[in-house]
């Protein structure tokens, strides 16, 4: 088998609402580069990769003089050909070759008649648990529904999550406003739902010394792990070093070089997985492989899923072991998706790992004219800038840090 050609599209599909987040917003949509991958036996395998535009679909067409006929069976090859250490030394392909392989492990399983799961090893869990991922948002800018400000509307949208979706996990984004109101937010969290599991993550916004403070503050209540609260290894080892919490991390340890250099010097407990940061499925496997060899847990990362993400991060999430938390997704999120017949359900805050051929989905070819014509019309937006708060930066006292109360 061959591949004979490579198609992006890059398209922009609908938040509920704004989310705000320690670098940014997401400004009611998300923009994903949808990838297919044709073969001369006809079968068409399906990728995805956070961002794009022009530069992504100009960076695909740029890998066919590479990649037509290479046979997506010849995953190793296909490494060395987009990532090769020397020739890609000032590019970073990693995210692009990460989208062709999972649409070669879908072309495999639909070439063999198997899910993806089963050419990973076989799967050990049917579904895969997922935690709420909370936002702080705007109000939808077309209804203005859906803000997540204050504390109780905090409180009301998570409960409102979890008796539509099941979760038993909440993660809180922070980092958007002072440390002591966010605090005020993760403890009301903890009162209202006793019994459930917490985990709070505010992009690395916070400096050491706050926290260390959030740390010992949020010690008695029932976490998961703390994860991200600042930035780089050695500051992420020096708040470790003050707290009985584990530590988790998607920014300080994203690639091999890196998860050895916390091995060595420990700065983390959880490594994040992210099928998109690590370059596919497979990598996260052999990631998950050293972190199970020197006793390190791991999870699952969200970068803002489609359904064809989500499905190579529900094929990984079935076959590690050591996976003792329920994972990330922005999915619910979403007001749509490209899928045939729509969403994903949740069913008691987990998703059924498909078991069709491949990675078992369908996309639904209309809806994906229809949302990349949305992105031709809207364009992209700028991750990491606030228009209501101009001159944002996270270590820089300003609006940022009023009382939200008072203050978008």
């Amino acid at each position: 088998m061959k591949i004979t050609d490579i198609i992006a599209h890059t398209v922009t599909v609908p938040l509920e609402a704004p989310l705000r987040h320690s670098n940014g917003v997401h400004w009611g949509r998300f923009v994903r580069t949808v990838v297919e991958v044709h073969t001369d036996e006809g079968i068409v395998g399906w990728g995805e990769m956070g961002g794009g535009g022009e530069s992504a679909r100009l960076a695909f067409e740029g890998l066919k003089s590479y990649l037509i006929g290479h046979d997506p069976f010849e995953l190793e090859q296909l490494r060395f050909k987009i990532c090769n250490p020397t020739a890609s030394l000032y590019n970073n392909r990693t995210q692009l070759l990460a989208a062709i392989e999972f649409a070669c492990l879908d072309i495999m399983g639909k070439k063999l008649g198997v899910p993806v799961h089963r050419l990973l090893g076989g799967k050990l869990r049917d579904r895969v648990p997922f935690a709420s991922y909370l936002f702080f948002r705007y109000p939808n800018e077309r209804t203005g529904e859906g803000e997540v400000r204050t504390v109780e509307q905090l409180v009301e949208h998570t409960r409102q999550l979890k008796e539509r979706y099941g979760f038993t996990t909440h993660k809180l984004k922070g980092g958007v406003f002072d440390p002591a109101y966010e605090l005020e937010c993760y403890r009301a969290l903890a009162a209202a739902f006793p019994e459930d599991r917490l985990r709070f993550d505010p992009n690395a916004a916070y400096s050491v010394e706050q926290s260390i403070a959030f740390a010992k503050a949020i010690e008695d209540l029932n976490n998961d792990y703390l994860e991200d609260p600042t930035w780089g290894l050695n500051g992420m080892r020096r708040v470790r070093e003050k707290t009985r919490l584990p530590l988790a991390t998607n920014t300080v340890v994203v690639n091999f070089e890196q998860l050895a250099q916390n091995i060595l010097q420990p700065a983390v407990d959880v490594i994040l997985l992210d099928t998109t940061f690590w370059g596919g499925i497979r990598p996260c496997l052999k990631a998950a492989a050293v972190c199970e060899t020197f006793q390190y847990s791991v999870a699952v990362h969200s970068s803002g899923e489609l359904g064809i993400q989500l499905a190579t991060m529900l094929h990984l999430g079935a076959v590690v072991p050591n996976m003792p938390f329920a994972i990330d997704a922005h999915y619910h999120h979403l007001a749509d998706d490209i899928l045939a017949g729509g969403k994903m359900p949740y069913e008691n805050g987990s998703i059924a790992v498909p078991d069709g051929p491949g990675l078992g989905i369908e996309v639904d070819r209309d809806k994906l004219a229809f949302y990349e014509e949305e992105f031709a019309r809207l364009g992209g937006y700028p991750y990491d800038r606030d228009p209501h708060r101009p001159g944002w930066f996270p270590l820089i006292p300003n609006d940022r840090w009023a009382d939200p109360r008072k203050v978008r």
